[in-house]
Parts: C-alpha cells; sequence; structure tokens
C-alpha cells in the first residue's frame, strides 16, 4: 500500500516544516533570531514569551522542536550554569548547589561537552611533549602547539577568556 492512500503514513520532513513555518508566530517575528538565542541560552520560555509579546511559551516549545533548537540549547549548558551562578545571590540556594554547578562548569571543555576525569590531560605531560622550540614559541608570546590545544583545548593566554558566544 502506497503512503499517499495511507492515513497513518508519516508525512514527509519537508511538509512538516513548510506547515511548521506557515503557522508559527516566532519563524515570521521580526525578532526571531534574538528570540532562539535567548532559548539556546536557557532564558525561560516564559520570560521570552513575555519579553518578546508571544501568546504563550508552549510556541516557543513547538519552534525549537521544529527547528531542532532543544539540542542546542542541551550543549549550551554552560549558558545555563553561568546564569545559575550569577543568580546565586538573588535565591535561596545552598551552598552545596552552588558548589556542583561550578564543579559542572569547571569540568566542560570550550565546545560545552563534559569532560570526565579520565579524559583530562596533564598539562605538565603535554608541556613535556613539547620540542625546545615550541616551548620558546609559548615562553615569548604564548603560543601553543596545533597539536596542544586539539588535545586539550586549551588556547594559551590570549584565549583563556571565555565568552558567551563560544
Amino acid at each position: 500500500m502506497s503512503s499517499s492512500k495511507n492515513p497513518k503514513a508519516i508525512p514527509s520532513q519537508k511538509s512538516n516544516s513548510d506547515r511548521h513555518k506557515s503557522h508559527c508566530k516566532i519563524c515570521s517575528h521580526p525578532q526571531r533570531e534574538e528570540i532562539e538565542r535567548a532559548y539556546i541560552d536557557w532564558v525561560s520560555p516564559s520570560m521570552i514569551a513575555d519579553e518578546f509579546k508571544l501568546q504563550h511559551r508552549a510556541s516557543i516549545y513547538r519552534h525549537a522542536h521544529a527547528l531542532n533548537l532543544v539540542s542546542r540549547r542541551d550543549r549550551n549548558l554552560q549558558a545555563f550554569l553561568r546564569r545559575y551562578l550569577e543568580r546565586a545571590d538573588e535565591a535561596p540556594v545552598t551552598a552545596g548547589a552552588i558548589m556542583q554547578a561550578v564543579t559542572l562548569l569547571a569540568r566542560m571543555n570550550k565546545r560545552g561537552e563534559l569532560v570526565d576525569r579520565d579524559d583530562q590531560v596533564s598539562a605538565q605531560d603535554l608541556f613535556d611533549q613539547m620540542n625546545p622550540d615550541e616551548r620558546e614559541a609559548y615562553g615569548k608570546d604564548g603560543t601553543l602547539p596545533s597539536w596542544f590545544t586539539q588535545l586539550s583545548g586549551a588556547e594559551g593566554p590570549q584565549g583563556s577568556e571565555s565568552t558567551e558566544n563560544e
């Protein structure tokens, strides 16, 4: 039986996307990018709906699921942890909860992935692997060899500051 005659057949992904775009208030919203960025940065959907004059937070969830923003939000756990820590003085939060958030944030690499202790690399071991030219370049201007940054996720003194957009 062909799928066009079967009423229970799953519609194509393209038609689902087209249907979403034709009905979605966020897709046609002039501040769509800001709404999506706020969602990915773990701003509460209720707060997003209020700020951007959306009828209901459910529209944000529908939009996020349709465009797979949920996985991008999940990968951006650092933004959530930073927001949590910034607000620690505004809410009754236990010291243990704050320490857990700090510990999680410290265990994340620059891509927002959790790094288990077994996956962590000893900086001293990596420095020991540098040849004399690489050590001299690091001593002069903080330049790390490309193999070092690929293994450790470190960027040296210039790149050690974290930004919100990473």
